[in-house]
C-alpha cells in the first residue's frame, strides 16, 4: 500500500529530447517540414509566408491581406468557403506577426483532398472583394473603439511607442483613420509582392502518410505559384526610444489603472538571453515568482503581476505588467523596484532556484508532448531566428545557472533607471 502521508520525491528530468522534423525541398523549391504521429487521424498544414507588418507600406496592410484570404476567391465565395470547411470538419486559422503571415488548416485525413482544394484556392487566387472588406473593416473599427476604453490596451500601446518610436513598425500606433484607408487595391498589391512560392515554408504535422505528402507536393510543391519575381528585401528599422521616464495615458472613467514598466533588452541570439529568461521567470514569470509573492500575496496591491521578455526582430522587450486601484499605483512601482534591488544585492537561495528550475523544465516538457505542440515549437524557432539547438541550449542553461549568475544578470539587465513607466487610468489630483 502507498503511504499517502509521505510526500513523493521530486525528481528532475535529466534531459529533453525534442525530435527534429523530417526536412525536404519540394520540386518548386518550397521547404517542407514533417512531424508524423500515427495515432492521429488529423493533419495540420501550416503555411508560413514572409508577409508580416515589417514588409507593409501602409499600416494594417499585412493584417488585412491575410485576414481577407478566406473572404472570396476565384472559385469560392466567403460563404462557400465557410460552409465547405464546416461540412468537412476542418478549421482554417489566419494570423500575422512582425515578419510572417500564418495560414493554418486542420483537416481530417479522409477529407484532405477536398479541404486542400479550398486551401489552394485561398492561398493562390483570393479576390479581396470590396463588400466583404468593408464589413470586416467596420467590425475591426468597432473592436478598436472598444479597446480604446481599456486601460491595458492604452498602456501597451504607449509603452511600444515610447520604446520604439512612431516610425518603427512596433511603435506605430494604429488609429481609426488607418482602418478607413484600407482598400482592396492596397491588399492586392501587398499580396502580389509577398504571397508566392519563393516566400513560403510549409509545416505538416499529425498523421502524415505518403498520400498526404503527395497531396501537398501536388498542391503546393510541383510548380511555382504567385509572382515570384516580386520578392522584396526585408526593411530594417532602428528603435528611437523616448527620453521621458514616466508617461500617463488618461482614461477618465477607469475604475483602476494599468501599469507597464519596460525597456529594450537583448535579442534571442545574445549569449545572455537564455539565462536572462530564467531570471525573468524567477522575477515575474510564474505564479510563485518574486513579484507575485510580494505584490499580490503579501501586499494585495493587484490580482496579478507578471514580467517577461517579448521577442521582436533584432531585440527583445522586457515588460512588467499589472493592473491596480489608483491608490496602489505608486506603492506597486516602489515594490517592483524593491524586488529588483533584492535580486541585485542578495543571492537567490538554492531552494527557490530549484523550484524555478523545476517549473521551467516541467513547462518545457509539457510544451513538446504532442505532435502539434512540437510543430509549434519548431515554427517558433524558425520565425524567431533561433538556432536548431535552442531547446537543448535552454535546458542546459536552466540546469547550469547559479545564484551568482542570477545576481550578475539582475545588475546588468534589470536597470531601474532605464525602465519606462506607463500608467493608464483616471488622473488623481
Amino acid at each position: 500500500m502507498i503511504d499517502r502521508t509521505i510526500q513523493p520525491l521530486i525528481s528532475e528530468p535529466e534531459q529533453l529530447i525534442v525530435p527534429k522534423p523530417e526536412y525536404r525541398i519540394m520540386p518548386n523549391g518550397v521547404p517542407l517540414y514533417i512531424f508524423n504521429a500515427e495515432d492521429h487521424e488529423v493533419v495540420r498544414i501550416d503555411l508560413l509566408i514572409k508577409a508580416g507588418q515589417w514588409r507593409q507600406a501602409k499600416p494594417l496592410q499585412a493584417l488585412f491581406t491575410n485576414r481577407m484570404l478566406r473572404e472570396g476567391t476565384q472559385h469560392y465565395s466567403s460563404a462557400a468557403i465557410a460552409e465547405k470547411l464546416d461540412y468537412y470538419g476542418a478549421w482554417l486559422d489566419l494570423s500575422t506577426s512582425s515578419e510572417y503571415a500564418y495560414i493554418t488548416l486542420y483537416s481530417l485525413n479522409k477529407y484532405l483532398p477536398q479541404t486542400l482544394e479550398i486551401l489552394e484556392s485561398v492561398v493562390k487566387e483570393p479576390t479581396f472583394p470590396e463588400k466583404e472588406l468593408q464589413v470586416i473593416v467596420g467590425n475591426n473599427i468597432q473592436q478598436f473603439l472598444v479597446n480604446q476604453s481599456k486601460v491595458d490596451f492604452l498602456a501597451n500601446r504607449a509603452l511600444m511607442k515610447a520604446l520604439y518610436g512612431d516610425k518603427h513598425p512596433c511603435g506605430h500606433l494604429v488609429e481609426e483613420g488607418d482602418y478607413r484607408s484600407i482598400s482592396s487595391e492596397l491588399l492586392r498589391d501587398f499580396y502580389t509582392k509577398n504571397y508566392h512560392s519563393e516566400n513560403c515554408y510549409i509545416y505538416l504535422s499529425g498523421k502524415v502518410t505518403k498520400k498526404v505528402v503527395c497531396l501537398i507536393e501536388k498542391t503546393f510543391g510541383s510548380e511555382a505559384f504567385g509572382q515570384t519575381e516580386s520578392l522584396e528585401a526585408r526593411k530594417e528599422y532602428l528603435p528611437v526610444t523616448s527620453s521621458q521616464k514616466r508617461l500617463f495615458v488618461e482614461r477618465v472613467d477607469a475604475l483602476q489603472s494599468a501599469i507597464r514598466l519596460g525597456m529594450l533588452s537583448v535579442g534571442c541570439l545574445h549569449p545572455d538571453y537564455l539565462k536572462l529568461r530564467v531570471l525573468m521567470t524567477l522575477f515575474g514569470g510564474y505564479f510563485g515568482s518574486r513579484l507575485m509573492s510580494n505584490i499580490r500575496e503579501d501586499k494585495g496591491y493587484t490580482y496579478g503581476i507578471s514580467a517577461g521578455l517579448h521577442l521582436y526582430p533584432g531585440n527583445s522587450m522586457l515588460v512588467i505588467g499589472a493592473e491596480a486601484a489608483n491608490e496602489f499605483v505608486e506603492p506597486l512601482i516602489s515594490e517592483v523596484h524593491h524586488e529588483i534591488e533584492r535580486l541585485q544585492n542578495d543571492l537567490v537561495s538554492d531552494k527557490e532556484l530549484t523550484m524555478v528550475r523545476n517549473y521551467i523544465l516541467g513547462d518545457m516538457c509539457r510544451n513538446y508532448e504532442s505532435v502539434f505542440s512540437l510543430a509549434d515549437a519548431w515554427i517558433f524557432i524558425k520565425t524567431s531566428g533561433l538556432p536548431d539547438t535552442y531547446v537543448k541550449d535552454m535546458w542546459k542553461s536552466t540546469l547550469s545557472i547559479t545564484p551568482a549568475e542570477i545576481r550578475k544578470l539582475a545588475e546588468q539587465y534589470l536597470c531601474k533607471e532605464s525602465l519606462k513607466e506607463i500608467v493608464s487610468g483616471k488622473k488623481i489630483s
